[in-house]
C-alpha cells in the first residue's frame, strides 16, 4: 500500500457539529479551570499575594511544613467538632463542590478520562500539585484533607457524568 493510501486509512472526518461541540467544551473547561485556580490557589487579595512574593525566601517552606496537616481526617474532624464556630461549611463543602465540575467536564472534554482510574489519577496529580504549590509558595496551607475532599468532589462529578452519559449516550 502506498504511503498516501495508508494515511487515508487513518483519516477520520469530524463533522462540523462535533467540532463546534468540542470547541464549546474546551472553552467551558478552560473557563472553569481559570475560576478554580482563582478560588483555590489565588484566593487572597492581589496585594497580599505580592507581599508574599516580595518577602519569599527558603524559610517559607519550613514555615509551611510547620503549619501543614499530614494527618488524614484531622482537619475534617476539627471542622465537624467546631461546626458552629469555624468556617466549616465553606471548607468542607467548598473543597468538595469546587471539584465536582472537574469530574463532570473532563470526561466530556477528554474521552480518555471516561475511565475512572485515568480521571482520578489526573485529579490526584492536579490536587497534589496545588497543595505542594501552596506549601512552597505560602499562598495557602498544605492539608492532606483538602486532597481527600477535592478528590471526593471529582468522584461525585464523575458519578454525575456517568448518570448523564447513560441517559444521553
Amino acid at each position: 500500500m502506498a504511503k498516501a493510501e495508508k494515511e487515508d486509512v487513518y483519516f477520520i472526518a469530524v463533522r462540523p457539529e462535533e467540532e463546534k461541540r468540542t470547541r464549546i467544551l474546551k472553552g467551558i473547561y478552560c473557563l472553569y479551570f481559570l475560576i478554580l485556580l482563582r478560588v483555590i490557589v489565588f484566593k487572597y487579595p492581589v496585594s497580599r499575594l505580592w507581599e508574599i512574593c516580595r518577602t519569599w525566601e527558603k524559610g517559607v517552606i519550613l514555615e509551611g511544613l510547620d503549619s501543614a496537616n499530614f494527618t488524614f481526617f484531622k482537619t475534617i474532624k476539627m471542622y465537624i467538632r467546631y461546626w458552629g464556630r469555624l468556617n466549616s461549611f465553606e471548607n468542607l463543602f467548598g473543597n468538595v463542590l469546587c471539584f465536582v465540575p472537574l469530574g463532570f467536564l473532563l470526561p466530556l472534554y477528554r474521552p480518555v478520562c471516561r475511565r475512572a482510574w485515568v480521571l482520578m489519577g489526573g485529579v490526584l496529580c492536579l490536587v497534589c500539585g496545588i497543595e505542594l504549590f501552596q506549601l512552597v509558595t505560602g499562598f495557602g496551607a498544605f492539608d492532606v484533607d483538602d486532597i481527600l475532599l477535592n478528590c471526593a468532589g471529582a468522584a461525585l462529578g464523575y458519578r454525575l457524568f456517568q448518570i448523564f452519559w447513560q441517559r444521553t449516550g
